[in-house]
């Protein structure tokens, strides 16, 4: 379970009444209030379309609300100067759904080059960078190229990446997303001892059995909305069949053609490949207005 919270002091994250557009017909967001405490695991969840990344782009200031507030410990991420955004996304860890690493550095270096890009002193690097592999249990495969390492491997990798500033808050976007159900379990095993040290998580994610197993506290997206707010500690079902998620038994599928094995993932296609079949025209995504 996750720490308890925090007794004194404003909670670590907080949005109130929190709303954005992308365009005057498109929302990410529509009225969401929410507080997420210091020390708190927190599962986002939601179909594609929900929501999800959007919040978690508003805590990295990638987006801004079109109205209402969002509050870092009491802060108001609203009135940042983007001058000082860098500055705060070194206050958390961001672990990316696509793992992020350089693919011509092997896996200290990976680690090594995220510190020196954030003025970290050589020897610092030296000494920092055994022990955060030696955290995520990748330190065997310090000298291995990305190429070289399993899904699992990898995201090891970028989550060591995350925590090269010992953040007390981490964001994970769908971290599962494109690992087998062996490597999901030892991914969240890994993010469960992160929060158990005292780190905030929050985790967007479509795979429900992990969601059910942890049993930590689950926020519930739908169209943009809050539909669902489950304590931790209690069993979470979703608002929507379960179905509409996407879980790895219905990403992935293996068939036999020839004699060979071959992979179809189950994916709707790209608006760009839709307007080829189509002859429609596409359009590019609208940034939210402020």
């Amino acid at each position: 379970m996750s720490m308890a919270k925090a007794e004194n002091g404003p909670p670590h994250l907080a949005f109130d009444r929190v709303e954005v557009y992308y365009s005057a017909l498109v929302a990410g967001l529509k009225g969401v209030s929410l507080s997420i405490e210091r020390g708190e695991f927190v599962f986002l969840c939601g179909q594609t379309g929900s929501g999800k990344s959007t919040l978690l782009k508003l805590i990295t200031r990638e987006v801004r609300e079109t109205k209402g507030q969002v509050s870092l410990l009491g802060r108001d991420l609203g009135q940042l100067p983007d001058r000082e955004i860098p500055y705060l996304r070194r206050q958390m860890g961001i672990v990316p759904q696509d793992y992020g690493l350089l693919p011509n550095k092997k896996v200290w270096e990976n680690v090594a080059y995220a510190m020196r890009a954030v003025d970290r002193s050589k020897r610092e690097v030296r000494a920092k960078v055994p022990q955060i592999l030696e955290q995520v249990n990748i330190m065997h495969r310090a000298d291995a190229f990305p190429y070289e390492l399993s899904g699992g491997e990898q995201q090891r990798v970028a989550i060591a990446r995350a925590l090269i500033n010992d953040p007390p808050l981490l964001i994970a976007d769908e971290p599962t997303g494109n690992l087998d159900p062996t490597h999901s379990a030892e991914i969240m095993a890994l993010l469960s001892r992160l929060n158990e040290q005292g780190t905030t998580i929050i985790v967007a994610t479509h795979d429900i059995p992990i969601v059910q197993r942890l049993q930590q506290r689950v926020v519930e997206l739908e169209f943009g909305t809050i539909v669902g707010d489950t304590a931790a500690g209690e069993t979470w079902s979703p608002n929507i069949s379960s179905a509409e998620y996407t879980t790895f038994e219905e990403k992935e599928t293996d068939y036999q053609f020839d004699g060979e094995e071959f992979e179809i993932y189950l994916e709707e296609p790209s608006p760009e490949a839709a307007a080829e079949e189509t002859g429609e025209p596409t359009h590019e995504e609208e940034t939210p207005r402020a």
